[in-house]
């Protein structure tokens, strides 16, 4: 067997390289990965739920077709605990989906076909909502780069897992920044493709007409086999986009001369951390010496991004969770009568934030307010799609921070709602707009990595790897397995 290590340093593309070469097995990798997690888990908190044994009978299936595979299919992969896999238990941290096994697996994991081989099942905020992994009802995950701070969220899990080498590369979701943002604090790359153009079926719903499923990688051309792999029309889920998708290989390394892109003051100025800023400046600069046309992008509404997103999720959140009663799966908490049974299971089952925010989305859905705030928030996200809509006319690319600051505490914002939720101020506009948007280490900041976001029109994701990849060809950062 290769050098445990050796494999450990490699990135997924160059490790699916070497089983596609026969140098590797898949059944190789899968033990290396389970050694691994065996090492750190019990530090990083990255999973809900391993599966060392499943792995590597699914890697030995994969290995017997001996070619005809696609190219990821050898690579293990680290699956967020809301996307529905066959056969494994898929929590959404949540204790009211505890013992929940799913018939089928999610959409986005179809080409991986029978043979998925999954690791694990990440930890993520219950129902993933949330900005920091804190809200899991399976403990908080912890970011590699320091133990006592928060990975970011809700895909925390993921992010920890890849950048504590327990998997070489992961899949999120993004509802409000919930791929980008962890990836960022966390120093890897977090995609968030455009809406429709991967499948929500099997992805237990947050937020319907802002979930997106995103990969979370150690470099951009990791991120662009991914997407290649989970991308594409599904007619299972009515808002799949039915757009033929591209080699977004092909392009990658074109660099980015010709391109113009246009830095976000709105999204530079107060609230951002002074280091989390000079390091996107730093990145913008860079970028323009490497061929690009830079100026200013403004995105004049998304500053009101943050409060319409935190009235149009909790809408749909409200909307969404109400099938989780008691009655058709999950917990059932006994109690005389049926409607003490719901209120019974809904208040043993749901942590403090997701019933927050159910109850939020309930009064803001309410006869009297729903012009008041649902109605206004729509008009506001019409707004900022306006505002991308006049930018992507004099830019390809924009770009800004991904997160405001770098790691925090865990604890630190816990108690502070409204300090948690500014976690997303960067990354929730692209969000609301549809748009595709990634997050590339940009540096460091206090020994930590920042994340710098660049975002791009819908469906131009090929465009948008181009910037990023360049982006991480200037960029002082590498990947680094931590801890």
């Amino acid at each position: 067997m290769a050098g445990s290590h050796s494999l450990l340093d490699l990135t997924a593309h160059a490790l699916a390289e070497e089983i596609e070469a026969g140098e590797v097995s898949a059944r190789e990798a899968a033990e290396v990965a389970n050694t691994r997690i065996g090492e750190v888990e019990d530090e990083i908190n990255a999973f809900v739920t391993t599966t060392p044994g499943l792995a590597l009978e699914r890697a030995e299936a994969v290995d017997a077709r001996n070619g005809g595979r696609n190219l990821w299919e050898g690579v293990p992969l680290v699956v967020k605990d809301v996307l529905s896999t066959r056969g494994v238990r898929t929590t959404c941290g949540s204790r009211i989906l505890e013992n929940f096994e799913p018939l089928y697996d999610a959409s986005a994991l179809r080409n991986f076909g029978d043979d998925l081989i999954v690791v694990g099942k990440a930890n993520c905020d219950e129902f993933a909502m949330g900005s920091s992994t804190e809200n899991s009802a399976y403990g908080p995950t912890r970011n590699p780069w320091d133990l006592g701070r928060v990975p970011g969220g809700s895909s925390g899990g993921s992010a920890a897992a890849v950048a504590a080498g327990e998997g070489w590369w992961a899949l999120g979701t993004d509802t409000g920044g919930s791929v980008r943002q962890p990836a960022a604090l966390c120093g890897i790359v977090g995609l968030k493709p455009t809406y429709g153009r991967v499948s929500r079926h099997g992805l237990i719903a947050f937020a319907s007409s802002l979930d997106v499923v995103g990969p979370m990688t150690r470099d951009v051309r990791d991120g662009a086999l991914l997407l290649q792999a989970i991308a594409g029309h599904d007619p299972r889920d009515s808002t799949s986009a039915n757009v033929e998708v591209p080699d977004y290989l092909t392009n990658l390394e074109d660099g980015v001369e010709g391109l113009r892109i246009g830095v976000v003051p709105e999204l530079m100025g107060e609230g951002i951390e002074p280091g989390v800023r000079e390091v996107a400046e730093r990145v913008a600069s860079g970028l323009e010496g490497a061929g690009a046309e830079v100026g200013e992008a403004s995105l004049p509404h998304s500053g009101y991004g943050l409060p319409a997103y935190y009235i149009i999720a909790p809408a749909e959140v409200s909307s969404n969770l109400a099938r989780f009663d008691g009655v058709r799966y999950g917990l059932r908490v006994s109690a005389d009568g049926v409607h003490e049974m719901y209120r019974k299971t809904r208040e043993e089952g749901f942590g403090a934030e997701a019933k927050r925010r159910i109850m939020l989305g309930a009064y803001a859905l309410s006869s009297g307010y729903y012009d008041a705030y649902y109605a206004q928030a729509q008009k506001v996200r019409t707004r900022i799609i306006e505002d991308f809509q006049a930018a992507f006319a004099r830019y390809d690319v924009l770009l800004s921070p991904t997160a405001p600051t770098v790691a925090f505490e865990i604890g630190e914002k816990v108690d502070d709602p409204l300090a948690m939720y500014a976690n997303d101020i960067c990354a929730v506009p692209a969000n609301l707009a549809g748009i595709p948007a990634i997050s590339v280490p940009g540096g460091l900041s206090e020994g930590l990595p920042v994340g710098v976001q660049l975002m791009s029109d819908h469906f131009t994701e090929p465009t948008l790897l181009r910037a990023a990849r360049a982006t991480e060809q200037v960029a002082d950062f590498r990947y680094q397995m931590k801890p």
